[in-house]
């Protein structure tokens, strides 16, 4: 099971704000266990700490801003997609100004120097939200769309398309995150030449210059008003009937405009807060449809917050009844466990086939057959034995023996047909041969009950 990563020494970043203009320094920190992504303005009185959750995206306007009691701080997309990429889960930013600088407008410089500190495993295990479902997000007045599928691993397939004859459309995809730094973290970010004057009107852009972004010229205009606006941005004047790009560096791939899209998704959906396993199909993305699709995931999550493990019916069992019943002393109709699909040094995955031919239906409402909540209870109790006793040499030399039961609950009634899914975690290493769990049983996705336990190892035969 993977383990959550912070980086394993500080870095700091400096250059001038993409908007604002301002020289700015940006400082990376390790974190602990579960801190997540936090941002602290450390130029402003008691240097307030911002939550980096989509939740705290109050503009999307030519980037991502976070705002929190009053403090706020944008253009965070690019340091928080190189964050995500390289699997970084804990990180305190610290930020001397209104934004991020904004470097050469890609993320590469972000990703050279995580990989020059490097990055350190932490205790606590990293907490995926796997999705399950097809999700899907759009927004009809813009045609643009998010799409979430089903995947064993985090990618991405990205379509942008403006009316432009010099992008009309184009296309990037990220199957592994290990390649992000080779394949996608050096795109810049672009910019219309239609585009530049209103945005410098909106006061916008201030910092913007052909050394951090891509310049797309596409519509013809009178030279008089090409040759004002190379003033604007500090450029030599140039033909007005010449279209294509305006850059000091050529592109990086002649698709490097929908790679910096992927990008900024990837920076976008860092703020749902948990990474994901799932396939992203992004049409016509941008800052505002990213962050309305990272708050739904947000939703979503809190509506799942313990997610049933994925059970495979065709793969093979870790432990079948056979091998449960030399570890186990129960017999029938007492054995309640039928195998074990998923063990790890601190949690196990059981299974359950509920049948109308239990004997315990017999007598428990015979008319309408409901398990006993005590008899789920045992269940767990016996699927948290196996995984203790997973941790001692020659198992079947010990049994196991529970002390308490806590906190246990009954959200829904289990009856014939139903496949339980046992999942047990210990909360904490055993210690003197005692141990404390928690665990949950699902049908499908719901939970239908819970429990925690305290139990104690023996050696006696």
């Amino acid at each position: 099971m993977l383990k959550q990563k912070t980086l394993k020494d500080s870095f700091s970043l400096s250059g001038k704000g993409l908007h604002t203009g301002l020289d700015l320094t940006v400082t990376f920190n390790p974190a602990p266990d579960n801190h997540g992504y936090k941002i602290q303005r450390t130029d402003l009185e008691g240097q307030p700490i911002i939550d980096a959750v989509a939740d705290n995206v109050t503009e999307t306007t030519r980037g991502t801003v976070l705002s929190k009691n009053g403090a706020k701080v944008s253009t965070v997309e690019h340091g928080m997609a190189a964050l995500y990429a390289l699997g970084i889960d804990n990180c305190l930013i610290q930020v001397n100004g209104p934004e991020f600088p904004i470097l050469d407008g890609s993320a590469q410089y972000y990703v050279n120097e995580i990989e020059r500190v490097g990055t350190v495993e932490q205790s606590a295990v990293k907490d995926f939200y796997i999705i399950k479902s097809k999700i899907e997000f759009r927004d009809e007045a813009t045609g643009s769309s998010i799409i979430v599928l089903p995947d064993e691993n985090f990618s991405l397939n990205v379509l942008v398309s403006y009316d432009s004859t010099i992008i009309p459309n184009q296309f990037a995809t990220l199957e592994d995150m290990t390649k992000f730094k080779d394949e996608v973290a050096a795109s810049r970010t672009f910019v219309f030449v239609r585009e530049i004057e209103p945005l410098l009107q909106a006061g916008l852009i201030k910092g913007g210059d052909l050394d951090n972004a891509i310049v797309i010229y596409e519509r013809e205009m009178p030279q008089d008003a090409y040759d004002k606006l190379a003033d604007v941005m500090g450029v030599p004047h140039m033909d007005a009937k010449q279209l294509g790009y305006i850059n000091h560096k050529p592109l990086v791939w002649p698709n490097e405009c929908a790679r910096h899209k992927l990008l900024d998704v990837i920076g976008d959906l860092a703020l749902i807060g948990k990474p994901i396993k799932g396939r992203i199909i992004a049409t016509r993305p941008g800052h505002t449809i990213n962050n309305k699709f990272a708050r739904q995931m947000r939703k979503e999550i809190r509506l799942h917050e313990i997610q049933a493990p994925t059970y495979d019916c065709n793969r093979e069992p870790i432990m079948d009844v056979n091998r449960i019943r030399e570890l186990l002393p129960h017999r029938y109709p007492f054995q309640l466990v039928d195998k074990v699909i998923e063990i790890g040094a601190n949690y196990i995955v059981g299974v359950k086939n509920v049948t109308a031919n239990e004997p315990f239906f017999q007598g428990h409402f015979p008319q309408e057959p409901v398990m006993p909540g005590v008899l789920q209870v045992e269940a767990m109790a016996q699927t948290g034995g196996l995984l203790v006793l997973n941790s001692v040499d020659e198992p079947e030399r010990y049994s196991t023996y529970f002390m308490k039961i806590d906190g246990v609950k009954f959200r829904q009634k289990v009856v014939p047909g139903d496949t339980l899914i046992f999942r047990i975690e210990l909360l904490a290493p055993i210690r003197r041969g005692i141990s404390t769990m928690k665990g949950y049983v699902f049908v499908g996705e719901k939970v239908v009950c819970e429990a925690e336990f305290m139990a104690q190892i023996v050696k006696n035969k």
